[in-house]
Protein backbone atom coordinates (compact mmCIF):
# COMPACT_ATOMS: atom_id res chain seq x y z
CA UNK A 1 0.00 0.00 0.00
CA UNK A 2 1.85 3.71 -1.19
CA UNK A 3 2.11 5.79 2.06
CA UNK A 4 0.17 9.52 2.08
CA UNK A 5 2.70 12.25 0.51
CA UNK A 6 1.72 13.67 3.08
CA UNK A 7 2.68 11.11 5.96
CA UNK A 8 0.83 10.71 9.76
CA UNK A 9 0.16 13.83 9.36
CA UNK A 10 -3.44 14.15 8.22
CA UNK A 11 -4.36 11.52 11.11
CA UNK A 12 -2.53 13.66 13.53
CA UNK A 13 -4.74 16.96 12.82
CA UNK A 14 -7.72 14.82 12.36
CA UNK A 15 -7.34 12.82 15.73
CA UNK A 16 -6.41 16.72 17.32
CA UNK A 17 -9.51 17.74 16.09
CA UNK A 18 -12.02 15.27 17.32
CA UNK A 19 -10.47 15.34 20.75
CA UNK A 20 -10.71 19.16 20.67
CA UNK A 21 -14.08 19.12 19.58
CA UNK A 22 -13.01 21.68 16.64
CA UNK A 23 -15.44 20.28 13.96
CA UNK A 24 -14.01 22.73 11.17
CA UNK A 25 -10.27 21.38 11.69
CA UNK A 26 -11.59 18.23 11.65
CA UNK A 27 -13.80 18.66 8.31
CA UNK A 28 -10.33 20.14 6.51
CA UNK A 29 -7.82 17.41 8.02
CA UNK A 30 -6.45 16.65 4.75
CA UNK A 31 -5.84 20.43 3.47
CA UNK A 32 -2.56 20.64 2.72
CA UNK A 33 -2.62 24.40 4.24
CA UNK A 34 -4.34 23.25 7.54
CA UNK A 35 -1.14 20.60 8.11
CA UNK A 36 1.10 22.95 6.99
CA UNK A 37 0.11 25.21 9.38
CA UNK A 38 -0.48 22.67 12.47
CA UNK A 39 3.46 21.93 11.40
CA UNK A 40 4.50 25.03 11.86
CA UNK A 41 2.56 26.03 15.27
CA UNK A 42 3.92 22.12 16.41
CA UNK A 43 7.34 22.81 15.27
CA UNK A 44 7.72 26.35 16.55
CA UNK A 45 6.56 24.89 20.27
CA UNK A 46 9.27 22.23 19.87
CA UNK A 47 11.68 25.02 19.50
CA UNK A 48 10.62 27.10 21.56
CA UNK A 49 10.69 25.03 24.33
CA UNK A 50 14.29 23.86 23.76
CA UNK A 51 15.35 27.52 23.09
CA UNK A 52 13.75 28.31 26.12
CA UNK A 53 15.18 25.50 28.11
CA UNK A 54 18.26 26.49 26.97
CA UNK A 55 18.21 30.06 27.72
CA UNK A 56 17.54 29.24 31.16
CA UNK A 57 20.30 26.81 31.75
CA UNK A 58 23.12 28.48 29.24
CA UNK A 59 23.19 24.56 27.96
CA UNK A 60 23.27 23.63 23.95
CA UNK A 61 19.74 22.19 24.10
CA UNK A 62 19.19 23.48 20.71
CA UNK A 63 21.12 21.20 17.94
CA UNK A 64 20.89 20.28 14.18
CA UNK A 65 19.80 16.78 14.68
CA UNK A 66 16.97 17.67 16.42
CA UNK A 67 14.97 19.07 13.32
CA UNK A 68 14.99 15.64 11.31
CA UNK A 69 13.67 14.02 14.72
CA UNK A 70 11.35 16.26 15.00
CA UNK A 71 9.86 15.66 11.35
CA UNK A 72 10.17 11.94 11.76
CA UNK A 73 8.17 12.02 15.04
CA UNK A 74 5.59 13.67 13.38
CA UNK A 75 5.14 13.27 9.42
CA UNK A 76 5.95 9.72 9.74
CA UNK A 77 4.96 8.66 13.93
CA UNK A 78 3.75 5.08 13.10
CA UNK A 79 7.59 3.96 11.32
CA UNK A 80 9.90 2.12 13.27
CA UNK A 81 12.59 4.85 12.99
CA UNK A 82 10.26 7.07 14.88
CA UNK A 83 9.78 4.85 18.05
CA UNK A 84 11.09 5.95 21.53
CA UNK A 85 13.55 3.23 21.09
CA UNK A 86 15.10 3.85 17.81
CA UNK A 87 15.22 7.81 18.62
CA UNK A 88 17.00 7.52 21.82
CA UNK A 89 19.68 4.34 21.18
CA UNK A 90 20.26 6.11 17.51
CA UNK A 91 21.27 9.62 18.99
CA UNK A 92 23.30 7.70 22.26
CA UNK A 93 24.89 5.29 19.49
CA UNK A 94 25.93 8.50 17.91
CA UNK A 95 27.27 10.09 20.56
CA UNK A 96 29.03 7.10 21.91
CA UNK A 97 30.85 6.46 18.74
CA UNK A 98 31.82 10.19 18.31
CA UNK A 99 33.71 10.12 21.38
CA UNK A 100 35.05 7.13 20.61
CA UNK A 101 36.31 8.49 17.63
CA UNK A 102 37.59 11.67 19.10
CA UNK A 103 39.78 9.31 21.71
CA UNK A 104 41.37 7.23 19.00
CA UNK A 105 42.41 10.55 16.95
CA UNK A 106 43.58 12.09 20.35
CA UNK A 107 40.81 15.26 20.01
CA UNK A 108 38.82 15.03 23.39
CA UNK A 109 40.67 18.06 23.98
CA UNK A 110 40.34 19.72 20.70
CA UNK A 111 37.61 22.49 20.42
CA UNK A 112 36.30 22.23 16.89
CA UNK A 113 37.80 24.43 13.93
CA UNK A 114 35.26 23.79 11.23
CA UNK A 115 37.98 26.25 8.80
CA UNK A 116 40.74 23.47 9.76
CA UNK A 117 39.67 20.63 8.91
CA UNK A 118 43.05 18.20 9.39
CA UNK A 119 43.88 13.97 8.96
CA UNK A 120 42.92 13.85 12.46
CA UNK A 121 39.90 15.28 12.57
CA UNK A 122 38.90 13.54 8.98
CA UNK A 123 39.49 10.45 10.70
CA UNK A 124 37.32 10.69 13.72
CA UNK A 125 34.73 12.01 11.28
CA UNK A 126 34.87 8.53 9.06
CA UNK A 127 35.15 6.36 12.10
CA UNK A 128 32.36 7.94 13.76
CA UNK A 129 29.93 7.94 11.00
CA UNK A 130 30.70 4.89 10.00
CA UNK A 131 30.58 2.92 13.36
CA UNK A 132 27.18 4.75 14.23
CA UNK A 133 25.12 3.57 10.98
CA UNK A 134 27.03 -0.43 11.31
CA UNK A 135 25.69 -0.60 14.99
CA UNK A 136 22.38 0.82 14.24
CA UNK A 137 21.82 -1.46 11.96
CA UNK A 138 23.67 -4.18 13.64
CA UNK A 139 21.48 -3.78 16.83
CA UNK A 140 18.02 -3.14 14.69
CA UNK A 141 17.73 0.35 15.75
CA UNK A 142 18.26 2.70 12.95
CA UNK A 143 17.34 6.57 12.98
CA UNK A 144 18.99 8.26 10.23
CA UNK A 145 18.88 12.26 12.05
CA UNK A 146 21.47 10.19 14.58
CA UNK A 147 24.46 10.50 12.08
CA UNK A 148 24.09 14.00 12.16
CA UNK A 149 24.75 13.46 16.05
CA UNK A 150 27.40 11.22 15.63
CA UNK A 151 29.22 14.04 13.52
CA UNK A 152 28.35 17.17 15.68
CA UNK A 153 30.20 15.06 18.22
CA UNK A 154 33.14 13.74 16.00
CA UNK A 155 33.43 17.10 14.73
CA UNK A 156 34.07 18.74 18.04
CA UNK A 157 31.01 21.02 17.77
CA UNK A 158 29.55 18.99 21.45
CA UNK A 159 32.13 17.00 23.25
CA UNK A 160 32.40 17.92 26.78
CA UNK A 161 30.65 15.35 29.31
CA UNK A 162 28.20 17.80 30.19
CA UNK A 163 27.29 18.86 26.51
CA UNK A 164 26.73 15.29 25.79
CA UNK A 165 24.69 14.68 28.48
CA UNK A 166 22.23 17.87 27.48
CA UNK A 167 22.23 16.33 24.03
CA UNK A 168 20.69 13.40 25.49
CA UNK A 169 18.54 14.71 27.60
CA UNK A 170 17.52 17.53 24.82
CA UNK A 171 16.56 14.44 22.91
CA UNK A 172 14.42 12.67 25.96
CA UNK A 173 12.39 15.82 25.80
CA UNK A 174 11.34 15.59 22.20
CA UNK A 175 10.80 12.26 22.60
CA UNK A 176 7.84 13.03 25.20
CA UNK A 177 6.93 15.71 23.29
CA UNK A 178 6.08 13.38 20.39
CA UNK A 179 4.42 10.92 22.34
CA UNK A 180 2.13 13.39 24.19
CA UNK A 181 0.89 14.94 21.02
CA UNK A 182 0.96 11.64 18.87
CA UNK A 183 -1.04 10.12 21.88
CA UNK A 184 -3.79 12.75 22.14
CA UNK A 185 -4.45 12.78 18.51
CA UNK A 186 -5.14 8.99 18.69
CA UNK A 187 -2.29 7.33 17.44
CA UNK A 188 -0.79 4.38 18.74
CA UNK A 189 2.64 5.06 18.49
CA UNK A 190 4.30 2.92 20.63
CA UNK A 191 5.61 3.76 24.26
CA UNK A 192 8.84 2.27 23.47
CA UNK A 193 9.94 0.11 20.78
CA UNK A 194 8.29 -0.13 17.56
CA UNK A 195 5.41 -2.99 16.51
CA UNK A 196 6.81 -6.37 15.08
CA UNK A 197 5.33 -6.32 11.32
CA UNK A 198 4.40 -9.80 10.26
CA UNK A 199 6.84 -11.02 8.05
CA UNK A 200 4.59 -11.45 4.42
CA UNK A 201 6.62 -14.56 3.36
CA UNK A 202 6.04 -16.77 6.68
Amino acid sequence: MLSSPLGDLPSQVGGLAQRLRLPTLERHHNNRAVIAAYVLINSAITVALLSAIAMVTGQPFVFPSLGPTAFLLFFSALSASASPRNVFCGHLIGVLAGVMGLLIFGLQAVPADLDDINAARLGAVAFALSVTLAVMILFGVPHAPAGATTLIVALGLLRTPSQLMVLMFAVVILILQGLAINRLAGLAVPWWKPAKVPDPQQ
